[in-house]
């Protein structure tokens, strides 16, 4: 969950950069400093690019079926373990 404070942090901030340029009229001054503000903000959440999404996602699908392949095998040594009864 987002924390709504970072958010209202990231609001007041674009606010002041507006009110900025509407006195220096430099609208091609406020694109990269709401990019680098944004990113800035993006960084501190912790979020994830989609590649690493997926690339981790891949491994957890290898990492279950690994799971699934070890949990056979070892019921399959416990039943040829057991002793007929």
């Amino acid at each position: 969950m987002i924390n709504p404070k970072l958010l209202e942090g990231i609001s007041e901030q674009i606010g002041q950069l507006f009110e900025q340029t509407k006195q220096r009229s430099a609208e091609a001054e406020l694109q990269p400093q709401i990019n680098a503000l944004l990113q800035g903000a993006f960084r501190r959440m912790e979020l994830v690019t989609r590649e690493e999404f997926d690339a981790q996602s891949a491994v957890l699908a290898r990492t279950r079926i690994k799971l699934e392949q070890l949990q056979q095998q070892l019921e399959q040594l416990e039943n040829s373990a057991k002793p007929d009864s």
